[in-house]
């Protein structure tokens, strides 16, 4: 995808309070990278690579990917995953899956092996601890396969215990509520690719005005047909930090694009500092 579709390359920076953290993982780095869609049309070489250097220039504690690696084909994920084994961090890349990875049949097995094979973890209903037992890293299933079962996952974990999730789609982080989430991290939007200065990304308000557009032209405008814009319910996440609850909700615009392009939406790369908050009376 030609940087005049896209966008150039935006580096997003994040501070999060993280209430129990311990001091020696004050000021914990992470780098997030998503929706990478690497099929030849969606994500130009250039952008990936600067993608990259970008992270490795942070010198991270930890990379973590956050689903659609490919579109509908996972052929070209061993490419993919030997471009993305050049990613550097202190502690290693980790990884979870979205719609795009799991289907058609095999898909799931292609784009989970090609990444092991490089060493990137990924984690599917799976709990790691790269950076202690203090700070779990989780990751979930994707919302749309048939093993998204956060109690599953969720359960294991003491509540005084921080956290941070994985979750390819952030109307996952609805589901998510009855638990203690200090960071989930998302994708899965493209941050809604079109967003009008005032009104927001596109999709936030087709489903006012969409009734308003005869059914004949709705295929004709950007994202107004019905597989685009119920990609998600919770289109008020597309991009950004959000508070669901008493949790917190990052969701990453993603470094692919699909056409027409993105407008005030640019590709993202994020960077997360996490500080260290002591908890205060009567908070556990």
């Amino acid at each position: 995808m030609h940087k005049l579709l896209s966008g150039a390359l935006s580096v997003e920076q994040l501070t999060i309070d993280v209430v129990g953290l311990p001091a020696e993982l004050n000021h914990t780095k992470l780098v997030q990278l998503s929706d990478l869609h690497f099929d030849g049309l969606r994500l130009s070489e250039e952008m990936l690579q600067e993608a990259i250097a970008v992270s490795n220039q942070v010198n991270p504690d930890l990379v973590a990917l956050t689903g659609d690696y490919v579109t509908d084909d996972p052929t070209p994920m061993a490419d993919l995953a030997q471009r993305l084994a050049t990613l550097q961090s202190r502690l290693g890349t980790y990884a979870v899956l979205g719609n795009h990875d799991i289907y058609p049949a095999g898909a799931k097995a292609k784009v989970t092996d090609a990444l092991e094979a490089v060493g990137i973890q990924v984690l599917w209903n799976q709990i790691a601890y790269p950076l202690g037992a203090a700070l779990p890293i989780v990751g979930l299933a994707d919302l749309w396969s048939r093993e998204f079962n956060p109690q599953l996952v969720m359960s294991q974990l003491d509540e005084a215990t921080p956290r941070i999730v994985l979750s390819h789609n952030p109307d996952s982080a609805a589901h998510l509520q009855p638990w203690r989430v200090d960071l989930q991290l998302s994708g899965h939007t493209h941050g809604g690719q079109i967003v009008l200065p005032g009104l927001g990304p596109i999709p936030t308000w087709y489903q006012t005005f969409r009734r308003y557009v005869p059914k004949s032209l709705r295929p004709w405008i950007p994202y107004m047909r019905e597989d685009c814009y119920k990609v998600v319910r919770h289109w008020e996440w597309a991009q950004g930090l959000h508070y669901v609850g008493s949790n917190r909700l990052y969701v990453n615009r993603g470094l692919g694009t699909y056409l027409p392009g993105r407008l005030f939406c640019p590709p993202e790369v994020t960077v997360i500092t996490l500080n260290a908050k002591p908890a205060t009376v009567g908070q556990s």
